[in-house]
Formats: C-alpha cells, sequence, structure tokens
C-alpha cells in the first residue's frame, strides 16, 4: 500500500461500472465479509464519489478513506 490505511481484507475492482452496479457490488461483497473486515474497492465512475459515503452512511460501515487517483476512485470501507 503506498498510503498509511489499514491493510485492506478484500479487493473489489469495479472499473468501468456505472452507478449504480458499484454500490451494489459493494454490497454483496461486505455482506459476504466477517464484521471489522476492511474492503477496498476501485470504481472509475465519477458519481461513486457521491454514492460511496452515501451507502456507507445508510449501511453504518466506515468509510475509512477516499482518495482519487488519476481516473481511479479508491475506498476503503471497513465492515460494520
Amino acid at each position: 500500500m503506498t498510503d498509511n490505511n489499514p491493510e485492506c481484507d478484500d479487493l473489489l475492482d469495479v472499473t468501468g461500472l456505472l452507478c449504480p452496479l458499484p454500490v451494489l457490488k459493494a454490497r454483496k461483497r461486505l455482506l459476504a465479509m466477517a464484521p471489522g473486515g476492511v474492503l477496498k474497492v476501485v470504481a472509475t465512475d465519477p458519481m461513486s464519489a457521491i454514492d460511496m459515503p452515501h451507502f456507507c452512511a445508510e449501511q453504518g460501515h466506515s468509510l475509512l478513506s477516499q482518495v482519487q487517483e488519476g481516473p481511479s476512485f479508491i475506498y476503503r470501507i471497513r465492515r460494520k
């Protein structure tokens, strides 16, 4: 990892997918993870910058980080 954020337990690459697919796929993957697990999501849909934090807030997951690297948006989410 190139930053100080916690390591991830799982990686979800949703590059090329448009709203609402990045959030729906993240939701499905998080449901399959143990509580406290960290999911790293890589998306290219600009709407994910709004949708992913909203999804985390509504579902009770912790959005640990949200960064943009070029065309990619990278999220680290801790499962509730």
